[in-house]
């Protein structure tokens, strides 16, 4: 019987996966001389991927396409996106490297974001005056962390081993860590400023709500489910119960764990998804057992790799030009270029004197350099919308 072919059609989830996987396949075929010779990985291929096979490209992937799902989908994804990779660097961390470097992460994190939210609201407060200034830092809120996922590109590899100082790796990797749960309390009070009458008011929900609920709380979570499965893994290993493939495989049962438990409570999930894996490997047994595995480099591989395709395809390219808005590329340009010169790095050479783990102006440059590119690309995505 002859098969009537205007009765099969194109499953949109199979042509999703055919680019999400097959990205994947021809990265990791390809790594090695990506990484080491042209200084690229797959969070930049990724993205560039994603551009041509969606809607702005081929037209093979539209993740907008899926209806009023689409928001509450790609936030899921991030979710769990970050928090995985949240956990892993707090893993990787020395055991007790938040508590001997607390001082230096400190002074890097706590000025450094609240610089370049306050100087880059304002820039954008003056490139687009139909925002109010409130508005801008609620944007900029969202471009203060630098991305944990991005920080893996100079500090792992051979290219970062063989160039990049360990001090360095060791404390952009922390600090991209725990500046994206520390983001809260600046996005918080800027949507507190916005809904509530009384300043008053909202500063009080901020340090109650903000502060309090969401960051401390969702730190606390976290350590105490990394410090009870700690012991839990510890006593199961003893006793011959746990094989080294289930510890590596609580990279990502333990992310997504904390994550749904921090985030049922209305906490800083990720946050909470860091500071579960830095207990979990404060005194080193599960960074022991698990050291010769590579699992978790390959799951973190592939979460990045679909993920900045997805990026990529999601892009809200034909918002970037809206006159009515006051948006235009050019403004939008200029935004990119004052985040990438003022978001970070004058906060980060006035303040590395007070950071003992960076030695010289020039480490203080690269350290204060690494992570704006991203974010400003979030932040033209937030002036958009």
């Amino acid at each position: 019987m002859a098969l009537d072919l205007n009765l099969v059609e194109a499953s949109p989830a199979g042509l999703a996966y055919i680019c999400l996987g097959g990205f994947a396949v021809v990265f990791s075929m390809i790594s090695l001389l990506v990484k080491e010779k042209l200084y690229m990985n797959e969070v930049l291929l990724g993205t560039i991927f994603g551009i041509m096979v969606g809607p702005h490209g081929a037209n093979i992937f539209d993740p907008r396409s899926w209806g009023p799902a689409t928001n509450a989908i790609t936030l899921e994804v991030m979710r769990i996106i970050l928090a995985t990779g949240l956990f892993a660097i707090g893993v990787e961390l020395p055991g007790s490297y938040m508590a001997q470097h607390a001082k230096g992460l400190l002074v890097l994190v706590v000025p450094t974001m609240a610089f370049g939210w306050v100087v880059i609201a304002g820039i954008m407060h003056g490139l687009f005056p139909h925002l109010a200034y409130i508005s801008c830092l609620a944007i900029t809120a969202c471009l203060t962390p630098t991305d944990p996922i991005i920080s893996a590109t100079i500090v792992g590899g051979r290219y970062a081993l063989n160039y990049v100082p360990r001090n360095l790796r060791q404390l952009i990797a922390a600090e991209s860590a725990a500046n994206d749960g520390l983001a809260y309390p600046f996005l918080s009070i800027s949507i507190y400023l916005t809904v509530e009458a009384s300043r008053r008011v909202a500063i009080s929900k901020w340090v109650l709500v903000g502060w309090l609920y969401e960051v401390m709380l969702g730190t606390v979570v976290g350590a105490v489910i990394g410090i009870a499965f700690s012991y839990l893994m510890k006593l199961s290993h003893r006793r011959g119960y746990i094989d080294r493939e289930s510890f590596v495989a609580q990279y990502l049962a333990l992310a997504l764990f904390t994550t749904g438990v921090a985030s049922t409570m209305g906490s800083d999930d990720l946050l909470a998804a860091f500071a579960c894996g830095n207990a979990i490997s404060w005194d080193q047994h599960f960074n022991e057992v698990t050291e010769d595995q590579v699992f978790s480099s390959v799951i973190d591989l592939m979460l990045n790799c679909g993920c900045f395709v997805y990026i990529g395809a999601w892009m809200p390219f034909t918002a970037f030009d809206n006159p009515a808005l006051g948006i235009s590329p050019a403004r939008l340009g200029g935004l990119f270029l004052a985040i990438l010169a003022l978001r970070r790095i004058p906060s980060v050479l006035l303040l590395y004197r007070w950071v003992p783990e960076i030695m010289t102006w020039r480490e203080a440059l690269f350290t204060g350099h690494f992570g704006p590119a991203s974010s400003s690309l979030l932040a033209l995505r937030g002036v958009c919308q």
